[in-house]
């Protein structure tokens, strides 16, 4: 076994680099990251705490048997970690056939809002309003909206996600952006 000080003194690099010589090392990663990665699997499938660990350890499962083909392209082993628990909910779906739901925080739904409509007060029923129409967008751009808005991740993060590059991550989402702000201004018309 290794000493915990030893670890702190590392950097996540290093530590990727004797986890892939050494598994013991992988429980640090584990450690790090299980929390972040659990919470968004758990929020993917609607609050299922017993799927959510289950897809969660097979995520850190599959992350470890291929920790040898990772690469460092600048971004944080989160990412790399995000990428492979999106596609363990996926799956899962496909499988279940079933679709989903997100939980929203009050706070996330305004800082949406004021993104989607340049900014303004929000009542209850503009939050009921803005949540209708995220219901009636395509599940990608829904995953978009989630990862930026209520997961906070980076446009770097998100293009990591995605195997896309930065500009294409931020454009996706100034696009579905764009779509809210115009559905909210017919809305306001009618």
């Amino acid at each position: 076994m290794f000493r915990k000080k030893h670890i702190e003194n590392l950097s996540e690099s290093e530590i990727i680099e004797f986890a892939k010589k050494r598994p013991d090392y992988f429980g640090v990663l584990y450690d790090r990251y299980f929390e972040q990665i659990f919470r968004f699997v758990y929020k993917r499938i609607g609050g299922n705490e017993a799927i959510a660990g289950d897809l969660t350890q097979q995520c850190f499962i599959k992350a470890m048997a291929n920790l040898t083909k990772y690469e460092d392209r600048g971004f944080p082993f989160s990412s790399w970690l995000y990428r492979i628990a999106q596609n363990e909910v996926l799956m899962f779906f496909r499988e279940q056939k079933k679709h989903f739901t997100i939980t929203i925080e009050e706070r996330h739904v305004i800082s949406l809002f004021e993104e989607a409509t340049d900014g303004g007060t929000m009542s209850l029923e503009d939050q009921e309003k803005l949540v209708t129409f995220l219901n009636e967008m395509e599940q990608e751009q829904l995953d978009l909206i989630e990862l930026r808005f209520f997961q906070g991740l980076s446009f770097t993060e998100i293009a990591d996600i995605y195997a896309i590059t930065e500009a294409n991550a931020k454009m996706r989402i100034y696009r579905i952006l764009e779509k809210l702000k115009k559905k909210w201004m017919t809305n306001i018309k009618s």
